[in-house]
């Protein structure tokens, strides 16, 4: 796949998925699966979701080819977590993994258990971040890099510490270099080539790296990117005065409670949007081996990411938060007998995929999972699945335990301890205006906390994260030196906490 240029982008029309567009109306029974999987790819940055700048005409021809699930949300706006709900179908806080330091630990099987157990084959390569042990897939060349290096920050929740280089992610770079998903791509397309003669129904998954920062793209994208062409996020006067708490806290904790630079927000949207494009190009590789081995009408293709990213939005940027950006993702299936060119607007989450496929691989759904299939939504047929989508979040800089519901255009923020939020996505689509407190919206209130209390008890919720992370947090003390401990801490958190918080937990 050639990279994207001004002018390759005028030729469309001669990607060699358009062949595969005029597809049955009724899904294939126990197709091949290709699971691609990015990191931190928020859902409003595709060509195909109408954005105005960014450049992906890989996913743009998938989209077009299938279906696009406008509103689908992270189970948890974090890598580890996040991936927990995305591989097991359930809630982040259902399996324990609530934060970068609490991976999901193997205690259910995932997705690729299940499909495995139903006679597929089972691969996978790249970012997995779960657990060193049997996650149901042939694993190759894949990281599970938090089990290891757990995200420390997040272990201080109460109070919030405060990491001082986080800062630094709010930038954007060029330099020429290798794309870092090449060897994760070339590895999927060698599988493609031999996935043909595997006898039996396969499900492979690819997890890329990208668009997640530092925000260093090749220096081909600065001139698709021009940064001094870069819009700047906006928000009415006075907002960041008066944020919700919560999104204060997080401000401090990530160092940008002073706004960034016009130059660097600029540089790093244009940087982050060219590690997208590449993305994409990475992507188009590997779909061109798809259709090079024939499987690509019984082929069900799932691109998605595990969380967003806020980008200078609400003064905020990474993660952490269920903020649209953050939590919005990408969902595209293709392939298998699903319609072309459809898009479903109602509101889904990351638990919802186990479901999905598990539905497509022929084998009835587990009771426990949270999630339901999204194949009846994708094909027009009658769905069980309850039109809301629900999100939490308990990660570093989050000195609560904060929920969400979205169902229809409103979203319903829950925060142990602190006022709520509700927003009206279609007016009010940047999340400025809070309508909790107005007396015309209780009944919507009222109804979107009974869709949240009905599926879990949120304050004890909040209350088992913080002893999770209490325990992790004893357990390093007890297995560390003093000064080990120290040297954990220093890199993210400055001399003067790290010794600070050194002494009180060795005190």
């Amino acid at each position: 796949m050639n990279p994207v240029t001004r002018r390759s982008l005028l030729v469309g029309s001669a990607s060699v998925l358009t062949g595969a567009s005029l597809l049955s109306q009724s899904a294939v029974k126990r197709p091949n699966i290709l699971f691609i999987c990015s990191d931190q790819h928020t859902g409003s940055a595709l060509g195909a979701s109408g954005h105005p700048i960014v450049k992906t005409p890989n996913l743009d021809r998938l989209a077009a080819r299938g279906v696009s699930f406008l509103n689908a949300h992270s189970g948890n706006p974090v890598c580890v977590p996040g991936r927990a709900s995305l591989m097991t179908g359930m809630f982040a806080s259902d399996v324990g993994s609530y934060c970068n330091s609490t991976p999901f630990d193997g205690r259910i099987p995932t997705w690729g258990n299940r499909l495995r157990d139903a006679g597929y084959h089972t691969w996978a390569t790249g970012k997995l971040d779960l657990c060193p042990k049997d996650m149901g897939f042939q694993e190759v060349d894949t990281s599970h890099g938090h089990w290891d290096d757990p995200d420390i920050t997040s272990l201080f929740r109460s109070p919030v510490c405060f990491r001082p280089k986080e800062r630094e992610n709010a930038d954007g770079d060029y330099k020429d270099r290798p794309a870092p998903d090449s060897p994760k791509a070339v590895r999927v397309i060698d599988f493609l080539k031999q996935s043909s003669q595997l006898g039996k129904p396969w499900c492979a998954y690819a997890g890329f790296s990208k668009p997640h920062p530092k925000f260093t793209a090749a220096a081909r994208y600065r001139d698709l990117y021009p940064p001094e062409k870069m819009p700047l996020p906006k928000w009415p006067e006075n907002y960041l005065e008066e944020r919700h708490t919560m999104f204060q806290v997080l401000a401090n904790f990530k160092n940008i409670q002073v706004p960034v630079p016009d130059e660097r927000v600029r540089r790093a949207r244009s940087a982050y949007f060219g590690l997208i494009t590449e993305l994409d190009e990475i992507v188009g590789q590997v779909l061109d081996q798809l259709e090079k081995t024939g499987q690509i009408h019984n082929t069900l293709v799932v691109y998605t990411s595990d969380h967003g990213e806020m980008l200078g939005e609400h003064g905020l940027w990474l993660k952490n938060v269920l903020l649209q950006g953050a939590v919005h993702v990408p969902l595209i299936m293709a392939g298998a007998g699903l319609p072309s060119g459809k898009t479903v607007s109602a509101p889904v989450s990351a638990a919802d995929i186990g479901a999905t496929l598990v539905d497509a691989a022929g084998t009835t759904r587990p009771k426990e999972l949270r999630g339901h299939s999204l194949l009846p939504l994708a094909l027009g047929q009658g769905s069980t699945h309850p039109g809301f989508a629900f999100a939490e979040s308990h990660s570093e800089g989050n000195c609560t335990g904060s929920f969400m519901i979205r169902k229809g255009d409103h979203k319903y923020l829950y925060f142990t301890g602190d006022d709520p939020l509700l927003f009206d996505l279609k007016k009010d689509p940047g999340e400025f205006h809070n309508l909790a407190a107005r007396k015309e919206f209780a009944p919507v209130v009222k109804e979107l906390h009974g869709h949240l209390t009905s599926l879990l008890d949120p304050d004890a919720v909040t209350q088992a994260a913080f002893y999770k992370q209490a325990q992790v947090l004893d357990r390093l003390v007890k297995q560390s030196s003093k000064s080990d401990f120290y040297k954990m801490l220093v890199g993210r958190l400055g001399r003067a906490q790290a010794r600070v918080l050194t002494d009180r937990c060795y005190a």
